[in-house]
């Protein structure tokens, strides 16, 4: 198991003399953690301290306090801490206990094992939020922005999978107005009507899944994981254990990570061009581009050509000035306003043709709603470095530059993940 990116810290401060059923609390907290299948967690004994009753309790060579301040710090996947810290305050009777967001760089079991050659179970997460196939999708939708998913598994009453519901399937089959990424940026009145409309139309979540669904065994290599998100184009697959039961949720950002950290922990030389594909090789090469100077009626005619959620801002030598997302669209410009812009917005994901031009004359350009400065890659960076860029930027796609720093191609995240098994394929065979 692993965890990154976002996770809780929870900080419990009691005193040494607290007790649970008989044994220290602080044992009993940690047994708790060990036993429900916390990441882990660490106990400090402290050298003084006071509470709410203000007395102060040190120790030193002459005496030692029989309380001394006691912390445990727990850091983990938010859907564990929201599970287990009511049980944990209902055991903490006095003391203080506080809760934090933190970013998780890397979290994972020291080993020196391929990262390929690791099981699923190693990295996968093993609190999932399921639904079931008869759940509202309106109580599905408004999980989906709580949580900040993209997806979730779908399970019967035995807790086996039975499908997957996607931002996709719920732009296409429940006509959702945008993708997921972007409803956070929608008004408030905004999503309250959404999901009015998903209530009104009283669809459940059998209606829109997706299924059959494709699975991996916890027990399946990483690399087995890796091949089915390539070949089938997936981002995330439920890990299901002999029988069929969901057991843990697997993403291609997982693997990345779990590669990228692998590499990084690697002794021997600077890092050498590997085997394989390379990022001239996995570029694509039919990237959407527009000049500073573009309308925004350009820039989503641009987007809606390509079908693609974001533009290159290039200059007249296709040097890389800037990149402009549809929701940099939607939340720098004055577009949102306009008739058919969130229509013009849900058709570029959904693939629909229907392309009705929004209303009024805007004249803010391109170059003063794109995001600047813009990480790139040469044609010859190692692929662990560009993956290393992408993880350490937080981006899903990278533009490429030649020599000169023009542009000649966008490196994605699934690109770099069917360059990585390649790698491995050739290493491999040699």
């Amino acid at each position: 198991m692993q965890i990154q990116g976002e996770a809780y810290c929870v900080t419990v401060y009691i005193g040494e003399s607290d007790r649970h059923r008989g044994q220290p609390l602080y044992m009993a907290l940690l047994e708790l953690l060990k036993r429900e299948g916390a990441a882990g967690a660490t106990v400090v004994r402290g050298l003084a301290g006071f509470g709410a009753n203000s007395r102060i309790h040190t120790a030193t060579i002459v005496t030692l306090s029989s309380d001394l301040p006691i912390i445990v710090r727990w850091v983990d996947q938010k859907e564990r801490v929201e599970r287990l810290l009511p049980v944990i305050q209902s055991m903490v009777r006095g003391g203080l206990i506080t809760l934090e967001s933190v970013q998780v760089v890397y979290y994972a079991p020291l080993d020196r094992q391929a990262p390929l050659e690791a099981s699923v179970r190693s990295i996968m997460r093993t609190e999932v939020t399921a639904v079931h196939p008869d759940t509202p999708l309106g109580e599905v939708l408004t999980l989906l922005l709580q949580r900040g998913y993209r997806s979730v598994p779908v399970v019967d009453a035995t807790h086996h999978v039975v499908g997957i519901l996607t931002d996709g399937d719920l732009l296409q089959r429940a006509h959702l107005s945008l993708r997921l990424g972007l409803q956070p940026l929608l008004t408030a009145e905004a999503l309250r009507n959404q999901l009015a409309e998903l209530e009104r139309q009283d669809l459940r979540v059998a209606a829109v899944m997706t299924q059959p669904v494709i699975t991996v065994r916890a027990d399946d290599t990483v690399r087995k994981a890796a091949s089915l998100m390539v070949e089938h184009g997936l981002k995330r697959l439920p890990a299901v254990d002999a029988a069929g039961t969901l057991v843990g949720w697997v993403s291609r950002l997982d693997i990345l990570r779990r590669v990228a950290y692998h590499a990084s922990g690697e002794n021997g030389s600077p890092t050498q061009p590997a085997k394989g594909a390379s990022v001239a090789e996995l570029m694509d090469t039919a990237v959407p581009t527009v000049g500073p100077e573009a309308t925004q009626e350009e820039v989503l005619a641009a987007m809606e050509m390509s079908r693609g959620q974001r533009v290159v801002v290039v200059d007249d030598q296709r040097r890389v000035l800037g990149i402009l997302t549809d929701g940099d669209l939607l939340q720098r410009s004055e577009l949102g306003k306009q008739p058919g812009f969130l229509a013009r917005l849900r058709g570029i994901v959904s693939g629909e043709a229907s392309r009705p031009r929004t209303a009024g004359q805007i004249s803010t350009p391109a170059k003063a709603l794109m995001t600047t400065p813009v990480v790139t890659v040469q044609l010859d960076t190692p692929l662990i470095d560009a993956l290393d860029q992408m993880l350490s930027a937080r981006i899903k796609r990278l533009p490429v530059v030649d020599d000169q720093g023009r542009l000649v191609g966008l490196l994605g995240r699934a690109s770099v993940l069917h360059g990585l098994l390649a790698q491995d394929k050739q290493v491999g065979s040699d």
